[in-house]
C-alpha cells in the first residue's frame, strides 16, 4: 500500500464519519432524537473513528 493509498482510505473513513454526524444532527433538528440520544450516537461515531486512527 502506498502513501497516497492510505491517505484515501483514510479520507474514505472520515467521509463516513462526517455523514453519520450530519445523520444524528438532521435526526436531532428534526426532533427525531432528543439531545441525549444524539449525544450517545456521536460518542459511538467518535470512538470508532478513534479506533480506525489507532
Amino acid at each position: 500500500m502506498t502513501d497516497a493509498d492510505a491517505t484515501d482510505a483514510e479520507d474514505v473513513d472520515l467521509q463516513q464519519f462526517l455523514r453519520d454526524v450530519d445523520k444524528v444532527y438532521s435526526e436531532y433538528e428534526k426532533g427525531y432524537m432528543d439531545a441525549d440520544a444524539a449525544l450517545s450516537v456521536l460518542r459511538d461515531h467518535l470512538d470508532a473513528l478513534r479506533a480506525q486512527v489507532d
